[in-house]
């Protein structure tokens, strides 16, 4: 096997790697094994036809893309640990193409994308913007306010039309030329009038509409709707109205903080709330000078994050986000569908983020390695102990099953939070 490694543009290597023919004589014969059981000629079982006259009816050519799959698994990793390649994004089939295919040879070229090259700015003694520790009587009213919508009364209503602001009880049935359509029909749903949560004016033709009249609704699906067979089309729905529900806020008093605190007046309630908001503050004081002295940090650095590392961090951003719909009970494609997203303009919501959380990492990695910034073992432990506490599980056994490369990337996580740690505890803070 030959290898051939090309520096190329966008943190990319280009790497060209040639098996030799008895290479190639031993993947078309595993791709043989593996496709066998795919050939019926007559006179022979199925899966035992000789390899000889699967050849002389389709040409040795018909293994050949499984040969190259089966030489690319093979090879491609075995090249990329040869020359002591460091990849940072997954390698996709676009990225890989077979050059040549032959009995005597195989040839074929990776694309393999490298962590970029970047030169940091000044990361030491950032001069940075913070909030000043206080509480407006603005922000102790609305956190009163959102306590007594806690508190709220949902008083059922019968003897008015829907307003807005009202939560109602539908069953709908969607129709697309006539036609019902998939994922277009409910019952008992349940809806905030003005929430916005389905397309076009759909909840607007919901108002002033009595219970148990049937309303017939017509919106239009968005060009970029993300289900392309509704994508720009008129749809009917055909809505009942089943019930209407209000709330009604207690009336904000000593009565009111008495029930919902251990205070007796509404005075001795609001300090409390000033010194909690006051605590959180201080709280969120710290977070905001470490976020905002790393992104000065970045900031400052001369970095270009390649697209690959981009779209790889998008996939896992996308992934997090649709099991936190799962775990509301909200598939990824019903929730696109309700929005009137497509994939692709969902996933676009993602990059900018994506490119943050990467230009981050690679900024405060570069910093642990110019203040050499080391890992004891006595920290990974303290900090498996506090896995093991997460995830509610023996800290030996947590210990035990924790793989060389799980370690090194435990290691690499807490040489990013000490470098964190040094650019914030340098910071130079100005309260504004």
């Amino acid at each position: 096997m030959s290898i051939l490694v090309e520096k190329m543009e966008k943190s990319q290597i280009k790497l060209t790697i040639e098996a030799g023919k008895e290479q190639v004589a031993k993947a078309i014969n595993e791709a043989y094994q593996a496709m066998k059981k795919d050939f019926n000629v007559p006179g022979f079982r199925k899966g035992k036809v000789p390899r000889p006259m699967v050849e002389k009816m389709y040409g040795v050519e018909v293994f050949f893309n499984k040969a190259a799959d089966i030489i690319i698994d093979q090879t491609l990793w075995d090249a990329i640990e040869e020359n002591k390649i460091e990849i940072a994004a997954r390698i996709r089939p676009n990225e890989l193409e077979v050059v040549e295919m032959s009995k005597e040879a195989m040839k074929y070229t990776a694309l393999v994308t490298i962590k970029p090259e970047l030169e940091l700015g000044e990361y030491k003694g950032v001069e940075i913007e913070v909030d000043q520790l206080q509480v407006e009587e603005e922000e102790i009213d609305k956190a009163i306010a959102a306590e007594a919508e806690k508190n709220a009364r949902e008083i059922t209503v019968t003897d008015r039309t829907v307003e807005p602001q009202d939560k109602v009880i539908i069953d709908f049935a969607g129709f697309v030329d006539g036609v019902p359509f998939e994922g277009g029909t409910a019952t008992d749903y349940s809806l905030v009038i003005g929430s916005k949560s389905f397309i076009d004016n759909f909840e607007d033709q919901l108002i002033g509409k009595t219970i148990g009249e049937e309303i017939e609704v017509n919106v239009t699906f968005p060009e970029a709707y993300q289900a392309q067979e509704l994508a720009g089309k008129p749809a009917l729905f055909k809505v009942t109205v089943k019930s209407i529900t209000v709330k009604e806020l207690p009336e904000i008093n000593d009565d009111f903080a008495s029930d919902i605190s251990e205070f007796e007046t509404l005075d001795e309630y609001k300090a409390d709330i000033k010194a909690k908001l006051l605590k959180q503050k201080e709280s969120n004081k710290v977070s905001q000078t470490e976020q905002k002295a790393i992104e000065a940090a970045v900031k400052n650095a001369k970095i270009e994050v390649p697209d690959a590392m981009i779209e790889e961090q998008v996939d896992r951003n996308v992934k997090s986000f649709s099991s936190r719909m799962q775990s509301q009970g909200l598939q990824i494609e019903q929730y696109l569908q309700f929005t009137g997203q497509t994939m692709e303009a969902f996933r676009e919501n993602f990059k900018n983020d994506a490119q943050s959380q990467i230009s981050t990492r690679l900024v405060l990695e570069k910093v642990a390695e110019l203040e050499n910034i080391t890992v004891s073992e006595e920290e990974i432990d303290e900090e498996l102990k506090v896995i093991a506490q997460q995830y509610q599980m023996p800290y030996e056994e947590l210990k035990e099953s924790f793989a060389a490369y799980e370690k090194e990337t435990l290691s690499s996580d807490i040489k990013v939070q000490k470098a964190a740690k040094l650019i914030t505890d340098s910071a130079k803070v100005i309260e504004k």
